[in-house]
């Protein structure tokens, strides 16, 4: 899953929240991380919804759908379709609207910025100037995400255009997201739960990030 998603399946107080974020930056055992506790429980909780993510047969027929081209790239294309559907789709599942809870969530995320490492301290930053949260409901928009991303990659890539697979079989990935979107939600939930209750135990035995 990708920011937005990984935001919206956290839990919303601002250190768990930050945690969400944070997982796409972090490596190595949560005991080790020198971090507030609430910051670990939402990475913890983001290295768990990236295993049941990938490990979900929902998810691997979006992957599937990718052309033998970019099929390389599948895992990122897909989680960023899922943003842009998560987005497009979000009233289905959030009754607070799309704008004010990207707005909270920046203005969460950069009250705690002391607690980023140096990237996820630009890369955050520049999400919440520049609304990539927002944006991803714009087709456009996630071309040029998609396109950036690709240039970052040093060596040769066949990452841009990488959205016109999308718009080219868009209601096959549509209905993947939405039959995916309630079990990652209801696992979510689940594991939330189980940070309530057992967190200091699930902290100090989890291992490495799945996507390391």
């Amino acid at each position: 899953m990708n920011f937005l998603a990984h935001l919206y399946l956290g839990p919303r107080d601002p250190q768990r929240l930050l945690g969400s974020v944070l997982g796409d930056f972090v490596k190595g055992p949560i005991s080790s991380m020198q971090l507030p506790a609430g910051v670990r429980e939402g990475i913890w909780l983001h290295r768990q919804i990236d295993a049941f993510t990938d490990a979900h047969p929902q998810v691997a027929l979006s992957k599937a759908r990718v052309s033998p081209l970019r099929r390389r790239y599948a895992g990122i294309m897909v989680d960023m379709f899922y943003d842009h559907l998560l987005a497009t789709h979000w009233q289905r599942f959030e009754s607070q609207p799309l704008p004010a809870f990207t707005g909270r969530a920046y203005a969460n995320l950069l009250a705690n910025e002391h607690l980023m490492p140096d990237r996820a301290r630009l890369v955050i930053s520049r999400m919440a100037a520049h609304d990539w949260l927002g944006s991803y409901a714009n087709v456009g928009s996630l071309h040029q995400a998609l396109d950036n991303m690709a240039r970052r990659i040093t060596r040769h890539n066949t990452l841009p255009g990488a959205a016109s697979e999308l718009e080219a079989d868009y209601q096959a990935f549509e209905a993947d997201f939405l039959a995916f979107m309630p079990q990652v939600r209801a696992f979510a939930l689940a594991q939330a739960a189980r940070l309530e209750t057992e967190g200091a135990a699930l902290l100090s035995a989890s291992s490495a990030s799945p996507r390391a």
